[in-house]
């Protein structure tokens, strides 16, 4: 692989996704390490990208509706133009797929699930796979071995000015909007968080800026919880995860990110999910699954925690 010198890596969204492929992206920077690589993603993980020294260039997909033509249209000239030895397509989505079509041809080296494409992830047991195992797997086919599970050595954040005791325990408890069924009911958070307080475990809340009223209600029935929601970035939330004794929260990305960080992490999981196919990983990583979330109790939860 040393003659490829211009290599493209498509990963998109999500956050647990792109925490999931942060592995796979530093297996590509040591296999082609001399190589010029360009990241494909969308604006939420810019910095984050950027930050990991993996990449020597980003760019960001608008991800164009069907019928804004003149944007399909800048986007085909910038995929000819970057004259690329080989993609390496970590979204393996219809939409990255079909950028593989709107490539002219002699089309390069193509790592993925495209009809046509070169180095083909054709295992057809793939959607019943873990996103790492698929990755991985997806790799090999391509001449690269070893993945490994993603580390964020890279990052240094300070987070001294949230101004957090020496134990506190971070709470996710958002998610999905458009799938409630993955949330631990909020009275759970509520109640756990005040279990907690009096252990001297200081609740950290921690979500995006739409999880900011539900967050509220936590941190005003828990007079010790500290509220953090929509005050993180990705790279904040890996040096909190650090410093923390632990993490709860419903599957998330957030939690992907925390439970890759090595924060002790327990999970909670609903029918909405399989872990099979999606769990977080990391050296301390605990799953909690009900059917739905509601036959869930806080003794349950607050027995399966695992704290430093």
């Amino acid at each position: 692989m040393a003659n490829l010198q211009n290599i493209l890596v498509i990963k998109l969204s999500a956050l647990g996704d792109f925490v999931q492929a942060m592995g796979p992206c530093a297996a590509i920077r040591r296999a082609h390490s001399a190589a010029h690589i360009t990241l494909l993603t969308t604006s939420p993980y810019i910095e984050f990208a950027r930050s990991s020294g993996y990449f020597d260039k980003i760019w960001i997909d608008q991800r164009p509706r069907w019928w804004q033509v003149r944007t399909w249209l800048t986007l085909k000239q910038r995929l000819d133009g970057g004259g690329f030895d080989r993609v390496y397509d970590l979204q393996t989505s219809d939409r990255s797929a079909f950028y593989f079509r709107l490539l002219r041809r002699p089309k390069p080296d193509w790592s993925g699930i495209a009809a046509g494409c070169s180095l083909p992830h054709a295992n057809p047991q793939r959607e019943v796979m873990h996103t790492i195992d698929r990755q991985r797997e997806q790799l090999a086919i391509a001449g690269i071995d070893g993945v490994p599970l993603p580390t964020f050595d890279w990052i240094c954040n300070d987070t001294d000015a949230f101004g957090l005791p020496e134990t506190f325990i971070l709470f996710v408890p958002g998610g999905s909007a458009g799938r409630p069924g993955k949330r631990w009911p909020i009275n759970g958070y509520v109640e756990l968080a005040a279990r907690l307080s009096v252990k001297n475990y200081v609740p950290v809340l921690i979500g995006a800026a739409d999880e900011i009223a539900r967050n509220a209600e936590i941190a005003q029935n828990c007079p010790l919880a500290i509220d953090l929601t929509g005050q993180t970035s990705i790279t904040d939330l890996v040096q909190l995860a650090r410093g923390a004794s632990g993490a709860v929260g419903n599957d998330s990305g957030p939690m992907h990110l925390i439970a890759a960080a090595a924060c002790p992490s327990l999970v909670l999981y609903s029918h909405e999910s399989d872990p099979a196919l999606c769990a977080q990983r990391g050296p301390r990583v605990e799953i909690l699954r009900r059917n739905t979330l509601d036959m869930l109790t806080t003794d349950e939860v607050e027995a399966a925690m695992r704290l430093r």
